[in-house]
């Protein structure tokens, strides 16, 4: 008995050890094009293999990810495009991942930055080749061919691939072109009859709709509402606006002072847009600027949980302020 419960033993190990080889070692069959993996940022090594194992790419997430904390690779694996042509095992690819050589290395650029954070990200990132680093934000613009527009605003928020080693000119110029682009498709699809004179007054419209709000639902609504009010004559009065113009002064919070206090970028104290954009917008802000939603609303407060509250009254609006913001302060 214990002969045979010991020979079940030794054909259960083989037959565990036989599939593991599989999983491990023999290569998946790619298409014949090759396999494009993107790892965006911040992406684990766990939701890498769960894409791989879903796409049939690696026969086994689990056995993935518990082999990469054996190698004591699972934090090592780094962001950007990796390609594999003819056939790959699950040891090639994470090999591939924890060498920190993709084919591609990526650059994002998140909706809302400014051109300053742009910029750090852009001299932060290893695999660019720095040759822009020293130079003002003035020779950036000079020298790519940009004249002598001011920069922020005019560089698109999103992921960019590149291959390692690109200059750090060439990743401007991707995002200002895909910039341009993205704001001339939005000013041929604007709404008629909106107070934009320029697809640069958009630009800068759909910018304060950026620091408005990070919710999709709400960036109509807030473009509606600006709009209504350039169109009565009204100052926009929002706070982002006005946190930009204190610069390097803004601590994380505004008083009464700071609103009173006058910049060219004080939409308390100063009517119509802003001189220049005060963020990258995105496309749903860009989108929001050219078709802003049909509303009455002049005024919105901030619920608190990421949404806001639009009033078309000022009683309504000091409604609202009591419910959202004063009740609670107490």
């Amino acid at each position: 008995m214990m002969k045979t419960l010991f020979r079940l033993f030794l054909l259960c190990l083989a037959l565990g050890c036989a599939w593991l080889v599989w999983v491990v070692l023999i290569p998946v069959g790619l298409p014949e094009a090759g396999y494009k993996l993107t790892v965006g940022p911040n992406r684990t090594l766990s939701q890498v293999a769960r894409g791989l194992e879903q796409e049939g790419v690696v026969r086994s997430r689990q056995v993935m990810v518990a082999l990469a904390r054996l190698q004591g690779v699972d934090r090592k694996i780094k962001a950007g495009l990796y390609r594999f042509d003819g056939q790959a095992s699950m040891l090639d690819i994470l090999n591939r991942l924890a060498d920190g050589h993709p084919d591609e290395a990526s650059l994002t650029v998140i909706e809302g930055w400014t051109f300053r954070q742009f910029r750090q990200a852009i001299d932060r990132n290893p695999d660019i080749k720095h040759t822009a680093k020293d130079w003002s934000d003035e020779e950036i613009m000079r020298r790519l061919g940009f004249g002598d527009a001011k920069p922020e605003g005019l560089f698109f928020p999103s992921t960019y691939l590149f291959s390692p080693d690109t200059e750090d000119a060439e990743l401007y110029r991707q995002a200002f072109g895909e910039m341009q682009q993205r704001l001339e498709a939005a000013w041929a699809a604007r709404k008629p009859e909106l107070p934009y004179r320029t697809p640069y007054e958009l630009l800068i419209m759909a910018s304060l709709i950026e620091k408005e709000t990070g919710e999709d639902a709400d960036r109509p609504m807030v473009a509606g509402v600006f709009v209504n009010r350039l169109k009565q004559g009204m100052r926009l009065q929002t706070d982002p606006s006005v946190i930009y113009g204190m610069g390097s002064l803004y601590q994380g919070k505004i008083g009464k002072a700071d609103l009173r206090r006058d910049t060219p970028y004080n939409t308390y104290t100063r009517a119509g847009l802003t001189p220049t954009p005060i963020a990258l917008p995105g496309k749903a802000a860009l989108d929001a600027a050219a078709n802003p939603a049909e509303t009455k609303a002049l005024y919105f407060v901030a619920r608190g949980d990421g949404t806001s509250h639009f009033s078309a009254t000022l009683d309504e609006h000091n409604q609202a302020v009591r419910k959202y913001i004063l009740k609670k302060g107490q």
